[in-house]
């Protein structure tokens, strides 16, 4: 890569705080079956069964963890409905729809590239 081809992507002038913000968010999200709850959470489903039902190979364990995850990053809001027995749903918060719109590049580039 030649000095030119460097200055290309305007990165050099990211500072510290900034690269630790971005590797915190794509830790987050890069982990297994988190960017697939998201999707699952904006095509519309709600509940824990739903989650587990759109995406493929999840476990209900591994679900419970990654909610909890995504919840502590501010990405999804937990909803508790006081009905008998309680009803739990869960959605994208603000944050985590702005983040979605952000993944869409790399859905496209997943589409293009990834057998």
């Amino acid at each position: 890569m030649t000095g030119a081809d460097r200055t290309l992507t305007g990165w050099e002038t990211v500072d510290d705080e900034q690269c630790r913000r971005a590797t915190s968010i794509v830790e987050l999200v890069g982990r297994r079956w988190s960017s697939g709850i998201m999707l699952a959470l904006s095509r519309g489903a709600t509940r824990f069964s739903e989650i587990v039902a759109t995406v493929d190979g999840l476990s209900d364990r591994m679900l419970a963890v990654r909610l909890k995850e995504l919840e502590h990053g501010g990405l999804i809001d937990r909803l508790v409905e006081p009905t008998t027995p309680v009803t739990v749903r869960y959605r994208l918060s603000a944050r985590g729809r702005d983040l979605l719109a952000s993944l869409q590049p790399l859905q496209e580039y997943g589409r293009r590239w990834e057998p």
